[in-house]
C-alpha cells in the first residue's frame, strides 16, 4: 500500500486576472484553488502517495467546488471539517520582467480562520499514516487556529507520526515577534523544516550573512550557519533551504540545500524562466517528502526536491501537475524541454 500522508492548512479561491494584466487591467479572473498545504497533497497525489488534507470549508456550493477540486487528483478529503460562512479569497497579479508579482488577501474571517480544538477528527486522519505536514502560514492565521495546529501536532507525535514544516512566514498575517512565539513553541514538535532565505531570519532572528534577496546574491556559507543554529536550537533531524536568486519576476536560479547534522549537502542550480511561480516552495517540501517517505537518501531526496519545484515553476496555478518520471527526467539532466512524442 502507498505510504500515507495527511497535511493540514487553509484552502483557497485564487482569483487572477488572464495572462500579465494587471488587477486594473481585468474584466475577468481565472479561478484556482491552491494554498500550501493543499498544494503539498495533490503533488503527493500525483506522485502515488496517500495523500489526505485537512481544513475546514464553509457547508456550500463553493466549499463543495474546493473540495472536488482536490479529489479530481486523488486526495484523501474525508477528514475536512465543514461549517462557517465563507472559503478565503486572495488575489493574484503575475509579474513580468522588473515588475513583481503582487497578491491581495480576503481572508478574513473564512472557516477555518475560525476552526478551533475539537473541530478536527485528527486520530481518524492520522489512522495508517506515517507524516503529517504544517506550514507556518496555518498558525498565523489566529490564536485558536495556532491551537489546533498543536493540538494536530500533539496526536501526530503520540500517535508516531514523523512531522514537517514549512516555516512560511506572511509579513501580512503577523509580526515577527508573535511569529517567533507561537513557531518556537510549536517546533519542539517537527522533525524536519522546509524554509526559504528570508524565513529564519524573519520568524527566529536567524540571519544569513552577507545575503542580500533583493538582489539575489546568496552567501552559501551564511546559510550553513542558518541550518545548523536551527537545528540545535529545536533538535531537529533535518533542515533544508531553498536558495532563489531572483535576476526579475520571470527569471531566477532557483537550488536547494540540506543538513542533517553531519553533512551540508547543495544541489544543482536551475536556470528558471518562470510561468507562475506560486507554489514553488510547496512542490519542493512534497518533493522532500516523497524521497523520505519512499526511502531515497539525502543527496537524492535534495535533488527531486529541486527538480520537482524547478518543473512547478513552469506550470500555471498553486499546484504542481508532474509525475514522478518527469522529475526523475529532469533530475537526471534532460532538460532539453524537447517535444514528447
Amino acid at each position: 500500500m502507498p505510504k500515507r500522508v495527511v497535511t493540514f492548512g487553509e484552502i483557497m479561491l485564487r482569483l487572477s486576472p488572464p495572462e500579465y494584466q494587471r488587477f486594473v487591467q481585468a474584466d475577468t479572473f481565472e479561478v484556482v484553488y491552491g494554498g500550501g498545504e493543499a498544494n503539498v497533497a495533490v503533488s503527493l497525489a500525483n506522485f502515488g502517495l496517500d495523500a489526505a488534507y485537512v481544513t475546514k470549508l464553509p457547508d456550500n456550493p463553493i466549499g463543495d467546488a474546493a473540495v472536488n477540486e482536490l479529489r479530481r487528483y486523488g486526495v484523501d478529503t474525508r477528514f475536512i471539517a465543514r461549517g462557517g460562512d465563507r472559503i478565503g479569497i486572495y488575489y493574484c497579479e503575475k509579474g513580468a520582467s522588473v515588475r513583481p508579482s503582487k497578491v491581495v488577501y480576503d481572508r478574513a474571517h473564512s472557516s477555518i480562520a475560525e476552526a478551533k480544538p475539537g473541530d478536527i477528527d485528527w486520530r481518524g486522519a492520522f489512522e495508517g499514516a506515517e507524516w503529517f505536514h504544517f506550514t507556518g502560514i496555518t498558525p498565523a492565521l489566529g490564536d485558536n487556529v495556532a491551537e489546533l495546529t498543536e493540538e494536530a501536532c500533539k496526536i501526530a507525535k503520540e500517535m508516531g507520526l514523523t512531522i514537517s514544516c514549512d516555516l512560511n512566514y506572511r509579513k501580512k498575517l503577523w509580526s515577527t515577534e508573535k511569529a517567533g512565539k507561537v513557531m518556537s513553541k510549536l517546533m519542539k514538535y517537527v522533525d524536519i523544516v522546509v524554509a526559504n532565505e528570508e524565513d529564519a531570519e524573519k520568524v527566529f532572528g536567524i540571519k544569513a550573512a552577507d545575503t542580500d534577496v533583493t538582489t539575489g546574491e546568496l552567501d552559501l556559507a551564511g546559510y550553513k550557519y542558518v541550518a545548523k543554529e536551527l537545528m540545535e536550537r529545536f533538535n531537529l533531524e533535518i533542515v533544508t533551504i531553498t536558495l532563489r536568486e531572483s535576476l526579475s519576476a520571470s527569471d531566477n536560479n532557483w537550488s536547494a540545500m540540506l543538513y542533517d547534522g553531519n553533512e551540508y549537502l547543495f544541489s544543482k542550480k536551475y536556470e528558471l524562466h518562470i510561468v507562475d511561480r506560486v507554489g514553488g516552495g510547496d512542490s519542493f517540501g512534497a518533493g522532500l517528502i516523497y524521497s523520505l517517505i519512499t526511502g531515497k537518501d539525502n543527496r537524492d531526496a535534495l535533488e527531486f526536491a529541486v527538480a520537482a519545484s524547478a518543473l512547478k515553476h513552469t506550470i500555471i496555478g498553486d499546484a504542481n501537475h508532474v509525475s514522478v518520471d518527469e522529475v526523475e527526467t529532469l533530475k537526471g539532466g534532460d532538460a532539453s524541454g524537447r517535444v514528447q512524442r
